[in-house]
C-alpha cells in the first residue's frame, strides 16, 4: 500500500509541469490583445486569433500556436523557444530579436516579418513563406529552411552553420564564430 501511494505521488508530479502560463494573463490576452511581459508558457492557443497583439517580452516558450493568426502582432524579444507554430500567420509580425529556437514553424506565412537578429537556432521552417522578411544577423544554425520561399529577404549578416536551405543543401560558412568565437562542434567552415 505504501509503495502505491509513493508511485501515486510520483506519477502525480512528473505528470504536472513545473511551469505553465498564468490564467490571469490568458485572460488579459483575451480581453484586450495586449499581454507585455506576460507569462503564457505552454499556453494552448491553437487556432488563436492575436492579429496586431502585442505580445512585446512576453513568455511563450514551448506555446501551441497551430494555425494561429499573428499578423501585425507586436513579438519583440518574446520568447519562442521549442514553441509550435506550423502553418501559423506571421505576415508582417516584428520578431526582432525573438527566440525561436528549436521552435516548429513548418508552413508558416512570415512573408514581411521583422525577424532581425531573432534566434533561430535548429528552428524547423520547412516550407515557410519568408518572403520580403528581414532576417538581417539571424542565428540560422541547424535551421531547417527546405522547400522555404525566401523570394526577397534579407539575410544580411545572417549566421549560417549546418543549415538546410531551400533546394535541400546545407550551408556551413559560419561555423567558425557563431556564438562563442570558436569552431562549432562538428561543422566545418567552408570558406
Amino acid at each position: 500500500m505504501k509503495t502505491l501511494m509513493i508511485l501515486s505521488m510520483a506519477m502525480a508530479l512528473l505528470a504536472s509541469p513545473s511551469w505553465g502560463y498564468k490564467q490571469e494573463d490568458l485572460d488579459k490576452l483575451a480581453a484586450t490583445n495586449t499581454c507585455q511581459e506576460c507569462d503564457l508558457a505552454g499556453a494552448d492557443l491553437y487556432l488563436a486569433y492575436l492579429r496586431e497583439a502585442n505580445l512585446t517580452k512576453a513568455n511563450l516558450e514551448k506555446a501551441i500556436l497551430t494555425k494561429a493568426n499573428l499578423a501585425g502582432a507586436d513579438l519583440r524579444g518574446t520568447v519562442l523557444g521549442v514553441a509550435f507554430l506550423p502553418l501559423a500567420d506571421l505576415r508582417e509580425a516584428d520578431l526582432e530579436r525573438v527566440d525561436l529556437s528549436h521552435a516548429s514553424l513548418r508552413g508558416a506565412n512570415l512573408a514581411g516579418a521583422n525577424l532581425e537578429k531573432a534566434d533561430l537556432e535548429k528552428a524547423d521552417l520547412a516550407g515557410a513563406d519568408l518572403a520580403g522578411a528581414d532576417l538581417r544577423g539571424t542565428v540560422l544554425t541547424g535551421a531547417v529552411l527546405r522547400d522555404a520561399k525566401i523570394d526577397f529577404a534579407d539575410f544580411t549578416k545572417a549566421k549560417f552553420c549546418n543549415t538546410a536551405v531551400p533546394d535541400g543543401q546545407r550551408i556551413f560558412k559560419d561555423c567558425y564564430n557563431i556564438k562563442s568565437g570558436v569552431g562549432a562542434k562538428g561543422c566545418l567552415a567552408d570558406g
